[in-house]
């Protein structure tokens, strides 16, 4: 990923960025430096957090990669995954219904979901909602989109 531009964020813009991290995933980003980065070939945007790719732009909407999901451990929207689906979610596939165990936090149908296997609390993945959280634990269909995971472009960036 070929960087275009690269500035420093104004501290109002770092507040509503820490006030909607706080509100969504209950986490508490409050760091040093916040800076933005645009790319050549793509219209993804990323936010280095003390230098690292910790929130991504998904659909215009701020949230944390995956490797912000595992410095920051997410109280909110997080789906839980059993060890059989964790290869699969790994390598970037959607998540279906028999392989979640539980969702932690409200889930609304449309919202920016972290996906985390079970054993470890280890994050996999980045994903949109399909169903409410009430509706994702059951026997078949696919309910979250995979937009980020493990291994992914925007994973192995490098700030």
């Amino acid at each position: 990923m070929q960087v275009k531009s690269r500035h420093h964020l104004r501290s109002d813009d770092v507040a509503d960025l820490e006030n909607a991290m706080a509100d969504k995933l209950g986490v508490d980003l409050d760091s040093d430096t916040y800076e933005r980065v645009e790319f050549e070939e793509t219209d993804r945007e990323v936010v280095l957090i003390d230098g690292e790719p910790r929130v991504a732009a998904f659909d215009d909407e701020l949230f944390l990669t995956v490797r912000g999901a595992n410095v920051y451990d997410p109280d909110q929207r997080v789906v839980v995954v059993d060890s059989g689906a964790v290869s699969f979610v790994s390598d970037g596939a959607d998540v279906m219904r028999p392989g979640i165990t539980t969702v932690e936090g409200d889930v609304s149908e449309g919202d920016l979901v972290v996906i985390a296997e079970e054993a470890h609390g280890k994050v996999l993945a980045v994903g949109r909602a399909r169903v409410d959280g009430s509706e994702m634990v059951g026997s078949e269909g696919k309910v979250v989109d995979s937009l980020h995971y493990v291994g992914d472009e925007l994973y192995d960036f490098t700030g």
